[in-house]
């Protein structure tokens, strides 16, 4: 696995810290029907999430394709909160509004309300033990979200999302730039869509279902027959699996395989630069017939990139 060599000292500095997240935003939904509406909306349950926790959810096209995908918080019971790329907010908001029809629920950018920060490691583990991805604490205001892990010489590091009112003291730490932060949410495997992304992928190409970002079992939302046939009928022909690559690689971005030169076979998802200059790791969705016979990128004739094991495991399609 392409990861950190054994913790030198230069490498365990990076395995604690608070970084800023610029790159995100925050939508507010607010009103008695606040989590209904968004129930029947998203590829998750929201109706029944316990103030104060949180989950990963995708709001979907009909044909089942993401528009944006959300760490969803709810903050009180006719409040609940979305975090998003940021590039996707104006246009999820809007989209989102045009549903409300007579729901008695408003829908706001609340990002300037906010203050967001990520944490990874020692940062992470003060404020959450050792809780389970999507579990939560709040302490006066301020929540903390347990994610994904990134997993580093088969050793788990702890990350989470801490989002509080503008007025709250930030959480301490020594300070992690959002470079670094990006590089532990590709190690993670888990990552919110972009703007470059739009509608590209269905939850499942992003390993969603894997990863507690689709509940089978809730009622309709757009997209939500194309998601569950994708499951439950076999047809799940890409995924998203990680990489090592000697070049930058940017989202969107095409990659082939020589097998059939002339389609792109896959496309990046996040990459970021490892922080011991050793090259670049991402997430790549592609096809899992493809996987095997070799992904690169720009071209079939483009720079290789090498396979690493997911940090967790697969839920199978049946």
């Amino acid at each position: 696995m392409n990861t950190l060599a054994p913790f030198s000292p230069h490498s365990q500095t990076l395995l604690n810290g608070v970084s800023a997240l610029p790159h995100l935003g925050v939508i507010q939904a607010q009103g008695e029907d606040a989590a209904n509406f968004l129930h029947n909306q998203l590829s998750n349950d929201v109706l029944l999430l316990p103030v104060g926790q949180s989950r990963l959810a995708a709001f979907c096209s009909a044909k089942g394709r993401m528009q944006a995908s959300f760490v969803v918080v709810k903050t009180a019971p006719d409040t609940v909160l979305l975090v998003l790329s940021l590039d996707l907010l104006a246009q999820t908001l809007k989209r989102l509004s045009m549903f409300v029809m007579r729901a008695k629920v408003k829908m706001t950018d609340a990002t300037g309300q906010w203050q967001l920060r990520g944490l990874v490691g020692d940062s992470a583990k003060h404020l959450l033990g050792d809780a389970a991805p999507w579990q939560s604490t709040v302490t006066e205001g301020a929540h903390a979200l347990a994610l994904y892990p990134s997993v580093l010489n088969n050793v788990q590091v702890p990350r989470a999302l801490w989002l509080a009112p503008v007025n709250q003291s930030l959480p301490e730490g020594p300070e992690l730039s959002s470079d670094v932060w990006h590089w532990f949410e590709v190690m993670s495997g888990v990552t919110l869509i972009t703007q470059p992304l739009f509608e590209a992928f269905v939850p499942q190409m992003l390993n969603y279902e894997s990863v507690g970002g689709v509940n089978f079992k809730k009622g309709c939302y757009p997209g939500q027959e194309v998601v569950a046939r994708s499951q439950f009928r076999g047809t799940l022909k890409r995924r998203t699996a990680l990489v090592h690559s000697s070049v930058a690689m940017s989202a969107g971005q095409d990659v082939f395989t020589p097998a059939d030169p002339e389609q792109p076979c896959a496309t990046v998802v996040l990459c970021a630069a490892r922080p011991d200059g050793e090259g670049f790791d991402a997430l790549v969705s592609g096809t899992t017939e493809s996987m095997q016979s070799g992904w690169h990128v720009g071209s079939a004739e483009g720079v290789a990139l090498e396979l690493s094991p997911l940090p967790y495991a697969l839920l199978a399609d049946i």
